[in-house]
């Protein structure tokens, strides 16, 4: 079984990354496409910014939000 890594390597599709602005650290993501997307996985934003594991889409939290978004 090969080890999780906390930020995984983008594998972005066609050169394409979708970016989406978030308001939390904490999210799920499931590829956005109903029963064509892929299994539920949460993120956590450490930092600023986090990648989904499945599907490539970046993260970018809210430069606006304070540090309560922390939940």
């Amino acid at each position: 079984m090969q080890a999780q890594t906390l930020n995984p390597t983008p594998r972005p599709r066609l050169g394409h990354v979708e970016t989406i602005i978030v308001q939390s650290r904490t999210l799920s993501c499931d590829g956005g496409m109903g029963a064509l997307g892929h299994p539920r996985v949460w993120l956590r934003i450490a930092d600023h910014q986090t990648f989904c594991p499945y599907c490539s889409r970046l993260f970018v939290l809210n430069p606006d939000v304070g540090d309560e978004s922390a939940h």
